[in-house]
């Protein structure tokens, strides 16, 4: 089931406050009477809950026969509260600055006050979702049972702060950014992006073997990234990628 939580007006950990902010998200199977069987399974950094949805199943891990499973969305991800949907005078770039601890406090806002859960079976999460996975176990120790980082990290490396800062680079200096502005993604940026992206997802052992194409395009003198092969290796059959041309989902200015 997919819904949309009012948090109302939400004190952010920066002292921000976020007028009339939303939590979107998605449950699969049942709550039962000791509100106990609760697993919390966040979304990633531009992951959506139906990216989350081919990772639980009946005889799966996240089983939703056995228990029930929150999907909550991150803030900026185009369903919460979002750049793209937040009203003046926070909209597009002036949206403030949200941390893995804001996306917590408000998840559990929402376990406690709308689903009164008295305990947190697992949470678990892939990269910045397993961040908050670190999070959660750390501000509630005491209701979480179980916490599962695949891929994530308790604090943000110098080394992903370099590489966020690149990326950062590349929006502020592309034309037609318009300092986030814009209303759709400038010609060549998302496809920039997204190379960029793949060298830090995958290891290099991975995509020297499996992923990419090592023939260069004697147009351009570029390589030639087969990402659609490396989609079908990397990510569960099942998996709906979409992307989106609008500027203002999540990205804002470091």
């Amino acid at each position: 089931m997919e819904a949309v939580y009012d948090l109302g007006d939400f004190k952010l950990q920066s002292g921000v406050v976020l007028p009339d902010a939303k939590l979107a998200y998605e449950t699969h199977g049942n709550l039962n009477d000791a509100r106990d069987n609760v697993i919390v399974y966040p979304t990633w950094a531009c992951g959506r809950h139906a990216d989350n949805a081919p990772f639980v199943g009946e005889a799966m891990a996240l089983d939703p026969s056995q228990y029930f499973i929150v999907v909550p969305d991150m803030f900026t991800n185009g369903l919460s509260s979002s750049p793209s949907n937040t009203s003046p005078p926070l909209d597009g770039p002036r949206f403030p600055l949200v941390t893995p601890y804001d996306n917590v406090i408000a998840q559990h806002h929402v376990l406690t006050k709308h689903f009164e859960v008295t305990r947190v079976q697992l949470v678990v999460g892939f990269s910045m979702s397993g961040q908050q996975a670190f999070h959660w176990g750390a501000l509630y120790p005491d209701m979480v049972a179980r916490i599962c980082s695949i891929c994530g990290s308790a604090k943000t490396s110098p080394h992903n702060w370099a590489y966020l800062a690149g990326l950062q680079a590349i929006f502020d200096g592309a034309a037609g950014w318009d300092g986030g502005e814009c209303k759709m993604w400038p010609r060549g940026l998302l496809r920039a992006i997204i190379r960029i992206i793949f060298t830090m997802a995958l290891s290099q052992d991975f995509i020297e073997r499996e992923s990419i194409s090592a023939s260069v395009d004697r147009a351009s003198r570029q390589p030639r990234i087969s990402l659609m092969r490396c989609r079908r290796r990397f990510w569960p059959t099942g998996v709906r990628w979409t992307s989106t041309r609008s500027c203002r989902h999540g990205w804002r200015r470091m």
